[in-house]
C-alpha cells in the first residue's frame, strides 16, 4: 500500500467556504474515490491555506487516473478550482505532487 502525502495552497480568504464545502462531499464524489482505489483519505487545512492531503493507494498513479476518468470528479475538480492558489492552468487534483516520505514509524 502507498501511503501518498501532498501540499496544496487554498486562497487563505477562502478557506472557511473550502471548509464548508468539504462537510457535504457528494455522495457519489466519495463512492468514486473508493472505487478508484483512494482509502484512509484525509484533508488538513491550516488557516493560512496550508492544505495537506492523505491517502493510502495500492497504485497512485493508477487511482489518479481512475478519478480522472469520471465525470463527477471533473465537476468537483470545476467546481474547487477557484479555491486555490498557483495552480498553473492545471485542475487541483492534476496539480497534486506526492511528497517523499523520509521516514516512517509502522
Amino acid at each position: 500500500m502507498q501511503r501518498v502525502c501532498f501540499l496544496l495552497k487554498v486562497r487563505a480568504e477562502k478557506a472557511a467556504e473550502y471548509r464548508e464545502r468539504h462537510q457535504d462531499v457528494w455522495a457519489e464524489m466519495l463512492d468514486a474515490l473508493s472505487a478508484a482505489g483512494w482509502h484512509n483519505y484525509s484533508l488538513f487545512l491550516r488557516e493560512d491555506g496550508l492544505l495537506v492531503g492523505y491517502l493510502e493507494t495500492p497504485d497512485f498513479e493508477r487511482a489518479r487516473a481512475a478519478m480522472e476518468a469520471t465525470d463527477v470528479n471533473a465537476r468537483w475538480q470545476a467546481e474547487m478550482a477557484g479555491f486555490f492558489e498557483d495552480l498553473d492552468g492545471l485542475a487541483p487534483d492534476a496539480a497534486m505532487r506526492p511528497l517523499t516520505e523520509v521516514f516512517h514509524l509502522a
